[in-house]
């Protein structure tokens, strides 16, 4: 952690700037009801978050050079994000990432969730936090301007017991950093994994430009290897050999296509959660970081959640036209999600994703952009 802290002082930070806050109005759901959009701007970068599924819409950032550029996949208006979500830049919940056969114990009773993923839940079902519209509860103007937003699951939605009481608060401050802090409490006991789905692209969005370029760093020895239907097999893997290997920096593109690896052709490239610590910590620790050589952009992930989900945008069809107008494929985007482990509730070896009532769940990632000097 102190290494880590120490690499934070000596990046090269984007400049500060004063902080900004605005709403304002983004679009009409069906029903009706308004959906609103917060722009934050803080030491350098700009973020746009909508109250559609709690996401991050756009995150501009400077290069090298100091020029901005949008490094998130999105929509430029809500019927792109009502047609075909995609999980861009979302709120997932009220479990990320994957549960076996949609079913879970708890206490001795049994829960059915929707499959939405095969045989599989995934990412809190067919209509998960991520396809709800939140309450914003409160904008901060400031040094570190911040929206927070809520949403109120009822007992029983898409199959999970209790009725939970989720927050998101989005905050940049005037080193470059991004922090989303999730937050729930609950009535009853539940599971709760709360992560975001960002997809990062650090060339930018727009640059018709892959993510095979981007180096990567996992501070992880070890990973979930999965079965067929992306579900953790239960063992825990050595990254070392393998094509998981991101101990050291390494770029995404250099083993994604390396099929001797029954993995990489089970997941179609990386889709893996990789086993950073043993169980959530009180402090943040670093679960991953990316530069991109071109533009000088540098994104160093940190987060208090014991696992780091690495997905490379494996699925992405073509058929989703982003803000810039371009055709979103394969690898034009990765999202790196600290959380729980998937298929935990199953797993007891995983740990727990137990929440009770007088507990608060937390997950804190943090977001911190810098780029190299000019040439």
């Amino acid at each position: 952690m102190r290494a880590w802290i120490a690499a934070l002082a000596c990046a090269c930070a984007v400049p500060a700037t004063a902080g900004e806050a605005r709403k304002a109005p983004f679009g009409t759901l069906p029903d009706g009801r308004a959906v609103e959009e917060v722009t934050l701007s803080s030491g350098g970068l700009t973020a746009r978050i909508l109250s559609w599924g709690a996401l991050l819409r756009s995150l501009e950032v400077p290069d090298r050079a100091g020029k901005a550029a949008d490094v998130v996949l999105g929509y430029g208006d809500l019927a792109g994000y009502l047609k075909a979500p995609n999980y861009f830049g979302v709120s997932v919940g009220r479990y990320a990432n994957r549960i076996r056969d949609g079913r879970f114990s708890l206490d001795g009773k049994a829960y059915a969730l929707a499959r939405n993923d095969g045989p599989n839940a995934l990412h809190g079902g067919r209509e998960g936090f991520d396809k709800r519209l939140w309450t914003i509860a409160e904008v901060k103007e400031g040094a570190t301007p911040s929206v927070t937003l809520r949403y109120v699951s009822p007992d029983g939605e898409e199959g999970y017991p209790g009725t939970l009481t989720a927050s998101a608060t989005y905050a940049l401050d005037s080193a470059g950093t991004l922090t989303v802090e999730y937050r729930a409490t609950t009535d009853a006991p539940t599971i709760v994994n709360l992560t975001n789905h960002s997809f990062f692209n650090l060339a930018g969005e727009g640059s018709g430009r892959t993510i095979l370029d981007h180096v990567l760093t996992i501070p992880a020895e070890r990973y979930t290897p999965v079965d067929a239907t992306l579900i953790p097999t239960g063992e825990v893997a050595a990254v070392a050999g393998t094509p998981f290997d991101f101990r050291t920096p390494t770029p995404i593109g250099a083993r994604i296509r390396d099929g001797r690896d029954p993995q990489i052709v089970r997941g179609r490239g990386y889709d893996h959660n990789y086993v950073v610590t043993n169980a959530p910590t009180a402090d943040a620790h670093l679960v991953a970081r990316v530069e991109d050589p071109a533009s000088g952009r540098v994104m160093e992930v940190a987060s208090n959640q014991p696992g780091v989900q690495f997905y490379a945008g494996n699925f992405l069809d073509a058929t989703a036209v982003g803000k810039s107008g371009l055709s979103y494929r394969q690898s034009d985007a990765l999202a790196l999600e600290p959380q729980v482990f998937p298929d935990t509730p199953n797993q007891p070896a995983f740990g727990s994703a137990r929440l009770d009532p007088g507990a608060t769940y937390r997950n804190v990632i943090t977001y911190r952009f810098s780029a190299g000097a000019a040439k």
